[in-house]
């Protein structure tokens, strides 16, 4: 397994070790002792999964003190863009955002610590995206920072035109009207 450091303190890339043959290949996703080791300490509570078409956005999205989430994220199928915005206040890196590109070739993952918003756009006809998540999903918890936001200036690499949303992640504040919590 491959770790690669983000500029973004927290944020790691992970490229697992794939065994390819004639037959197909095989991964291994998660290993508690192997991930620990790599420094992510998470314990993991909760599997998530969504299928989403192209041009579907999600986020940014992310859970109040005291139901925060470290997220492990992987794309199973197709190909998507994935995204994570630093929360942190104290944190040099504060309202930056790093993204990452997962897809069922590639087979990487993206781990996001807490005190970050997360999303992601489908960039292939069709995703399947995977999250383990080190905390329960609590609803009252539940915040958001507008995706579309001309000072992050996000580049979800689907045009705006074919960007498909809810309507609760079109009514998220701006970073500059956000008071983070974290």
């Amino acid at each position: 397994m491959n770790i690669i450091k983000t500029p973004i303190e927290g944020l790691l890339v992970i490229e697992p070790q794939v065994f390819k043959d004639a037959r197909g290949y095989f991964v291994e996703t998660y290993n508690e002792q192997r991930y620990r080791e790599a420094g992510i300490e998470a314990a993991f509570v909760q599997d998530n999964q969504s299928c989403s078409s192209y041009g579907v956005v999600r986020g940014l999205h992310f859970q109040r003190p005291p139901y925060t989430q470290a997220k492990l994220v992987s794309c199973t199928i197709g190909k998507v863009l994935d995204v994570a915005v630093d929360l942190r206040k104290d944190s040099p890196t504060f309202g930056k955002w790093f993204s990452v590109e997962l897809s069922e070739e590639n087979h990487r993952q993206f781990f996001i610590p807490r005190g970050f918003a997360h999303g992601f756009s489908v960039l292939s006809k069709k995703a399947v995206f995977s999250y383990k998540c080190d905390n329960l999903y609590h609803p009252e918890a539940d915040g958001g920072i507008l995706l579309s936001d001309p000072d992050l200036a996000i580049d979800w690499q689907v045009p705006a035109e074919a960007r498909i949303l809810s309507e609760k992640d079109t009514k998220h504040p701006l970073m500059s009207e956000f008071a983070s919590p974290f």
